[in-house]
Parts: C-alpha cells; sequence; structure tokens
C-alpha cells in the first residue's frame, strides 16, 4: 500500500507539493547532437516519461561555452536551448512533475577539444589525469589553465545568467553542480586547488566562489529554489583524492549552508568503498543529517529497500535514484507495487537517438 512505504510519502519542499520522495538524479545523456547544444523533442518525451517522481533534476547542462566538457550535452546559455528547456518544463508540468535544472562547470574535466584549443579553466594548473570522449574520441586530460580573477567573477555571473534562463525557461528551481571533481569541488579539494590568492588556501577561501554563486543567483531567483549538490568523500575518481582538511572544509560549507533558506542540499554517499581510506568519511548521511537543518536528499546506489530505511530512519527527506530512473520511466509506480525493475543497457547511456532513452516500456 501507499501509505505504507516512506518513499511514497508526500514531502512539501519550498511550497513545491511533491507527490513522493523519489528523485530522479541528474544523468548525462548526450542526446543533444545539434550545433546549438538544444534540447529536442527527445528530451521532451524523456523526461515527461518521468514525470510521476516527485522531483526531477536534468542532466548537467552548461552555464557557457567554457563550461563544456561532454558531447552532447546542453546548455543553460543561448536562446535556442532556454526554448528548448521551455518545451521540456511544459511537457513535465502538463504531467504533473517538478523540474529543477542542474546547472554545471566541468573546470578541468575536459580537453581543449571544446573549447577551440585554448585550455580548459580550473582552480589552478593541475591535471586531473583522467580519460575524456571528444569529438576527436577518447583523450587524456591536459593541465588546465588557473583561472584569473577576472574569469572567476565571469564564472560567478555565467551562473547567474543560467539561473536566470533557467526562470525563464520555466523550471521550479535550479541545482549547483558543485559535486562529483567537477569546478566547485575543484575549489573545495587541496588535491586541485593551490591557490595563493583570496580563492585558495584557507578552508574559507576554498568555499568563497560558491558563496559568491548562491549570493548571485538569490538576485533573479527565490533562495528558496535554489539547492546544490555535494560529493564530500569522493576519492579516487575525477582526479580528486581526500586530505586531512576535505571533510572539514565539507562540514564548514554544509553548516554555513544554514545561514539560507535552500530547497535542498543533494550529497552523494562515497562511489567507492572509502571504509579503510584515510580522512574520509563513510555514511554522509549520518553525518550531515544533523548538521544540516534543511531538506537533505541522498544518491548513489540506492534501492527501494535501501530508500524507504534511510527515510524511515531519518537520515534523508528525499531519495534521488539514478541508472533505475533510465530503464524504470515509472519508477514510483514499480516501487507501489513492488514489481521486479527493468533492466537498463549501459551501451546506450551517452549514444544519440531514441534507443535506449525513451523506448523504455511502462509497467502494466
Amino acid at each position: 500500500m501507499i501509505h505504507q512505504q516512506p518513499l511514497l510519502w508526500e514531502y512539501i519542499m519550498s511550497g513545491l507539493k511533491l507527490k513522493n520522495r523519489i528523485v530522479m538524479a541528474p544523468m548525462t545523456r548526450s542526446r543533444a547532437d545539434n550545433p546549438e547544444h538544444t534540447p529536442t523533442d527527445l528530451h521532451v518525451q524523456y523526461y515527461a516519461q518521468r514525470a510521476s517522481a516527485g522531483l526531477m533534476i536534468t542532466e548537467g547542462s552548461q552555464i557557457s561555452t567554457r563550461a563544456v566538457g561532454y558531447l552532447h550535452t546542453p546548455g543553460m546559455y543561448s536562446l535556442p536551448q532556454i526554448e528548448g528547456w521551455k518545451r521540456v518544463t511544459r511537457a513535465v508540468h502538463d504531467a504533473g512533475g517538478h523540474i529543477f535544472a542542474q546547472l554545471w562547470h566541468v573546470g578541468r574535466i575536459s580537453h581543449p577539444d571544446f573549447h577551440g584549443g585554448e585550455l580548459p579553466l580550473a582552480p589552478s594548473a593541475v591535471n586531473p589525469t583522467v580519460k575524456v570522449r571528444t569529438q576527436l574520441g577518447t583523450r587524456e586530460t591536459v593541465t588546465p589553465k588557473a583561472i584569473t580573477f577576472e574569469e572567476i567573477q565571469q564564472t560567478v555571473s555565467d551562473f547567474q545568467h543560467a539561473a536566470q534562463h533557467a526562470v525563464e525557461a520555466g523550471f521550479d528551481g535550479v541545482e549547483i553542480h558543485s559535486s562529483n571533481g567537477y569546478l566547485l569541488h575543484q575549489f573545495f579539494n587541496r588535491c586541485s586547488n593551490v591557490r595563493t590568492d583570496q580563492y585558495g588556501g584557507s578552508i574559507e577561501n576554498r568555499a568563497r566562489i560558491l558563496f559568491e554563486i548562491i549570493n548571485a543567483l538569490r538576485t533573479v531567483m527565490p533562495e528558496h529554489r535554489i539547492a546544490l549538490r555535494l560529493n564530500p568523500s569522493l576519492h579516487g575518481a575525477s582526479g580528486m583524492t581526500v586530505d586531512e582538511e576535505t571533510i572539514p572544509t565539507f562540514d564548514y560549507i554544509i553548516e554555513r549552508l544554514n545561514q539560507y533558506a535552500l530547497a535542498y542540499l543533494h550529497l552523494s554517499e562515497p562511489f567507492t568503498d572509502v571504509a579503510h581510506v584515510p580522512f574520509t568519511e563513510p555514511n554522509i548521511a549520518q553525518r550531515y543529517r544533523p548538521i544540516f537543518k534543511g531538506t537533505l536528499m541522498i544518491n548513489n546506489k540506492f534501492d527501494r529497500e535501501k530508500g524507504n530505511a534511510i527515510i524511515e530512519e531519518g537520515l534523508a527527506d528525499l531519495v534521488s535514484f539514478g541508472k533505475p530512473f533510465i530503464s524504470n520511466p515509472d519508477l514510483p509506480r514499480r516501487f507501489e507495487l513492488n514489481a521486479e525493475l527493468a533492466p537498463w543497457n549501459q551501451s546506450t547511456f551517452y549514444t544519440q537517438g531514441a534507443a535506449g532513452y525513451i523506448d523504455y516500456p511502462k509497467v502494466t
């Protein structure tokens, strides 16, 4: 029965009435394969199919051309993109859903192939030493360009403009992608930020850009429709390594977020087993539920049973699901029925076209 599953309980989030606690996590799907990097008919259908989620978060959408690091990903910086997203939000709202736009700058997880030969921007000139896929094939990352003070101010402005565009496109709110080894996360961690100016060195300085962005967004949209995503214990992926200041940095950030009336804080449990890795926190929800006073969303490898349990225990208010939503567009209904989940086809995660995108059936 619906009322017996905490995942299916209603939730009021910043005035939005969510019909359940099930969130579709942001997932790169690489279907914006057009010169303008604009959402298409496929995007409209894909998101509308999944509108039974309490909330959906879009795939990461670039705030500018300098923010790009993945093939065929949509943006939030041009008029054609805004028009494309308007069609998506209209379809989602017509289907009774709510949707936030994830605003994205990949920083050093990019390649000159995306930038006309120019180096990607990052807090410091430190190569993450990972592989990225460009129009010329799989490439090794390069040593990025250390972003200047003026470029930081431009980046803050780009986030602000992207948020304004999201409002114009009809989104219910935005999620700042400050996670998973991308630009803002690169500022937070000492492995990727060796600056000696006001954006480096101390914990407060390394977190400075995030709060400048939040404050900029507050000038173009309600504070309670702003959210962000963090991954405190990311280690050994996207060039990130944890040290003795990493968790204290996230403690500082999350405690300071209580000064704002945000829509939610989206946290990821560790992507890898960090139980024996020094300086990491293996239990993110347990650590930060007592610290953060607002709506807490948790992510990473949850299933129906684990999702219900973490809400029942009071460790999270919302649970975001990624891959299960790819192959189960009606995931809340399947949870309600305790129906078997359809398997996903990983070979179509980042391909183009309808296959593996809008052709998964709903439960009968």
